[in-house]
């Protein structure tokens, strides 16, 4: 009786030795993530790594929130989307409310490769320090079947064009600069829909499954090379 009263002494102690690392993980990966930078790495230090930010699918939601904080935090602004109205009437917002300097470009993300000519040129001159991929689309609004879905064929082509070919073009774009800089940030949003199951959404969650295989292996390529 007594050794088996020893062996759940063990058993517990191991389970609280555990969540007692869980918490400590979670509580020192928040710090790390979000309090540190606000310390050791200021608006100044953001600056230095070029004068303007670059967000696609800038007009709503997250791109809008980043356009805004980044803007707010010093950079001049490049706002990409496909509704010129909305574009013009966020550019006129951050230089209203932050005093930074914006610039428009007005393009579709599921145009394939031939909107990416316009986008260089729009970008050109410009010393680039921050990328944001922001932009992305599904092929249905609602929980539908795949199958269920009108013109899937060009849905799927343009989940594909906006959400995968549209981060690597941007990199392909921006990266250059960054690398003769030494310095360069770019930020891709994902989804959590890249790790797990999603039966409604599969075309869209595997439009999302690259992104932290293919940019972490690219951030690891650059900092051999002394990129940061």
């Amino acid at each position: 009786m007594e050794s088996e009263w020893d062996a759940l002494r063990v058993l517990g102690a191991v389970t609280a030795l555990c969540l007692l690392l869980w918490v400590i993980w979670g509580v020192g990966s928040t710090v790390y993530i979000y309090l540190l930078p606000q310390v050791r790495r200021g608006n100044a230090w953001l600056r230095s790594h070029g004068a303007w930010a670059v967000v696609t699918g800038a007009t709503s939601g997250i791109g809008k929130a980043y356009a805004h904080e980044l803007a707010r935090r010093g950079l001049n602004i490049v706002l990409i989307s496909r509704d010129l109205n909305k574009l013009e009437r966020e550019a006129k917002e951050i230089e209203r409310l932050h005093g930074k300097s914006t610039r428009v470009i007005q393009v579709d993300f599921t145009g394939g490769l031939e909107i990416y000519e316009a986008i260089e040129a729009g970008l050109k001159d410009l010393e680039i320090g921050v990328l944001v991929n922001n932009v992305g689309r599904s092929y249905t609004r609602d929980l539908r079947k795949l199958l269920d879905c009108e013109d899937i064929g060009k849905k799927i082509l343009d989940v594909i064009n906006c959400n995968m070919l549209s981060v690597a073009q941007m990199t392909r774009i921006v990266l250059p600069q960054m690398v003769a800089r030494a310095k360069g940030i770019i930020i891709n949003i994902s989804s959590s829909a890249d790790s797990r199951p999603c039966p409604y959404l599969a075309i869209y969650a595997a439009s999302k499954v690259p992104a932290p295989t293919a940019w972490g292996g690219l951030a690891a390529m650059l900092k051999s090379c002394n990129s940061s």
